[in-house]
């Protein structure tokens, strides 16, 4: 065992979690007006937009991967204008797969927002409007300190699924080894060419790692209720 563990290259799981650290980034600071704006709106197209935020939860890897693969090639407008003007190919490299995994984890970070700014008390809202502060000063300064658990949950969860992302980032990025070739998609080759030992190692891994986020957002939450249950 100890063999096999000081032949294996962890790369793939430094990658992930580098990549997984960006997209929650960005998608923290993308998110964070929509969900806000999702949270207040009385709109008729709350729905809809609700609907194609959600998308990626339930549509195949498969699909959303072939959409963005296209999306982001030479043949579409984008892939092209950024090849022309910037000279990157958004494929098969990391600057696509942060891309692609933007799509991918969006409802992730987006719904736990959206949820935790729904569940502040809109007298709390209204107080911090009539005391002069604006819309921006409001959610950094109000509500966001007032919902740490579903930031939490937010980050946790967008970080954890984006880790653990496989068809998509397949599709998208490929296998190239320190560049697209992350912890799934290692896995995935392991189990390929039957080298089961290795791919138990990695997948153990995963699965404590899941377990461990998942365990310490419970965790956070579960104190965070006794401790304004009690007040």
């Amino acid at each position: 065992m100890l063999e096999v563990l000081s032949s294996l290259d962890f790369t793939p799981f430094i990658l992930s979690f580098k990549l997984a650290a960006i997209v929650t980034a960005i998608l923290f600071i993308l998110s964070l007006p929509l969900s806000w704006f999702l949270s207040q709106t009385r709109s008729r197209s709350k729905p809809i937009i609700e609907a194609i935020t959600a998308l990626p939860i339930v549509l195949p890897p498969s699909v959303l991967g072939f959409y963005l693969l296209y999306a982001l090639s030479l043949n579409s407008p984008i892939g092209e204008f950024v090849e022309n003007y910037f000279g990157i190919n958004l494929i098969f490299n990391f600057t696509g797969l942060v891309i692609a995994s933007c799509f991918y984890s969006l409802p992730f970070m987006v719904q736990p927002l959206q949820n935790g700014f729904e569940s502040l008390d809109k007298n709390m809202l209204e107080a911090s409007y009539i005391s002069g502060k604006s819309k921006l000063q409001t959610i950094f300064y109000v509500a966001l300190p007032n919902m740490k658990p579903a930031v939490l949950t937010a980050f946790i969860v967008t970080f954890a699924h984006t880790v653990g992302e496989f068809g998509v980032v397949l599709m998208v990025g490929g296998s190239i080894p320190g560049e697209t070739k992350v912890a799934s998609v290692a896995i995935y080759e392991m189990v390929e060419i039957m080298d089961y030992q290795a791919a138990h190692i990695y997948s153990a891994i995963m699965v404590f790692m899941s377990f461990v986020v998942l365990l310490a957002v419970y965790l956070f939450n579960q104190k965070h209720n006794k401790k304004f249950g009690a007040l």
